[in-house]
């Protein structure tokens, strides 16, 4: 077991995926605090700049410990704790199981989609453009 890490030689695609997207959320939940604590302070034009340049401080530091933390907290998940690992590597197993579809046929399905669709809203159109006409003519009353 290298570096703690649980089956390190099993399910590599979806843990990597799994860690770049949790990274990713990580990553805009510290942005997102950094921009709420920015904010939080109104500085007057009368305060020091000395007092702007400290509220960086602070923002670099909320947004660095979410970002340490929750990148431990997701490293943790995904390739140390067993039960999460056996999930992510059975994930990966089924996926390669799938049958996936060719280009072709799912060309061929979104067509028929689009095509379904577009029939479907010429006849709503039509139907309401009917009964726009009954109801301006007083032929359907209510």
């Amino acid at each position: 077991m290298a570096l703690g890490l649980y089956k390190s030689d099993q399910g590599y695609w979806t843990r990597m995926m799994s860690m770049i997207g949790s990274s990713v959320l990580v990553l805009a939940g510290g942005m997102w605090l950094w921009k709420i604590l920015g904010g939080s302070l109104k500085l007057d034009a009368m305060q020091k700049e000395s007092e702007t340049f400290r509220m960086i401080y602070v923002q670099a530091t909320v947004a660095s410990v979410v970002f340490l933390i929750g990148g431990l907290i997701t490293y943790w998940l995904v390739y140390v704790k067993p039960r999460t690992s056996e999930f992510l590597i059975a994930t990966e197993g089924e996926m390669k199981k799938v049958n996936w579809s060719t280009r072709r046929e799912v060309l061929g399905s979104a067509w028929v989609v689009i095509a379904i669709s577009v029939i479907i809203a010429a006849i709503i159109f039509v139907v309401d453009i009917g009964f726009s006409y009954l109801a301006r003519s007083g032929g359907l009353l209510l």
